[in-house]
């Protein structure tokens, strides 16, 4: 069996000794997973439209992605990984040979995961160059910006998961596009503590203990994409923000987004404790997701007691 995930925008496919149980939930980190994916830069803008040799050089910058793999069972065990760019976003384990390129592969340790790629110059085995197949398979032809898949395979011991990641690629279709920016969470609070990542925050009780994010509507992009007319549509950024620890649950799991009215939700959650558990070190994740491709994360430690 295999089992298919997706939160905070990123998608897991996940091997049968790695399934998730029914009570499972994503924010309560107990086995290895793969937490966050982020490209620097978040996407590409090329300086035209049309696919030619110039702007596909344009295109072919080195990229640095960026891999957040835990693993708190594993005691440092290795983990294998193979990164491939690929042609179809359908195709979540980048399985089709012909449209798939390999980008990069190894062994490495739980934390980040950080390569140095050139997805843009990708060329499949016919010498096709992989954004001309990402192109052709697309349905609108590139006008949304041709999203490449990243699919990084990873195994530790028995337990195996795909996530992908799509690289964006877009021309300036209209006036005022621009490319992205990488959404950074400026900081964390616990009950209104800041919470310094240098060294672990003392927390005691049972909780639950409110963790925020410090403000970051000023720092949510306007932005233009073309619309089916191709007339400039201008947007905002609504930044998500899913919440993880080695102990305990998060309620809400995820924060931020918008409602369909367009009313921001905060990022606020709640960190709670299991009963009985003894004092321990414990590690959180947050990490946010700009809903375009662009993504990050912070690291925080504590040191909990009953």
């Amino acid at each position: 069996m295999k089992t298919l995930l997706e939160y905070g925008g990123l998608l897991l496919l996940l091997g049968a000794t790695a399934c998730v149980d029914v009570e499972d939930q994503p924010s309560r980190v107990h086995d290895f997973r793969v937490l966050g994916l982020a490209t620097e830069p978040p996407e590409f803008m090329a300086s035209a439209c049309e696919l030619n040799p110039a702007t596909l050089d344009e295109l072919s910058e080195p990229v640095t992605y960026r891999a957040l793999l835990v693993d708190p069972a594993g005691e440092g065990r290795p983990i294998q990984y193979t990164l491939w760019a690929c042609a179809d976003p359908e195709d979540r384990t980048c399985a089709n040979e012909a449209n798939r390129v390999l980008l990069a592969e190894g062994t490495t340790a739980p934390g980040e995961l950080t390569l140095s790629i050139q997805p843009g110059a990708a060329t499949l085995a016919d010498d096709t160059p992989l954004l001309v197949r990402v192109q052709a398979l697309d349905p609108y032809l590139g006008l949304g910006g041709l999203r490449m898949p990243l699919v990084l395979f990873t195994q530790a011991g028995e337990e195996r998961v795909y996530a992908q990641k799509l690289m964006v690629f877009w021309c300036p279709a209209v006036e005022g596009m621009r490319a992205n920016v990488q959404p950074v969470i400026p900081g964390l609070r616990v009950d209104d503590v800041a919470w310094a990542a240098e060294a672990p925050l003392e927390l005691r009780g049972a909780g639950p203990f409110v963790v925020t994010s410090e403000d970051v509507v000023a720092l949510q992009e306007t932005y233009v994409v073309p619309g089916l007319r191709l007339e400039a549509v201008t947007l905002r950024e609504s930044w998500e923000i899913s919440w993880h620890a080695t102990l305990g649950e998060f309620s809400p799991q995820e924060t931020g987004g918008s409602s369909f009215g367009g009313q921001e939700g905060r990022h606020r959650t709640e960190w709670e404790p299991p009963e009985g558990a003894q004092a321990q070190e414990v590690t959180f994740w947050a990490v946010v997701r700009d809903g375009r491709g662009g993504s990050s994360w912070l690291v925080r430690r504590a040191l909990w007691s009953p």
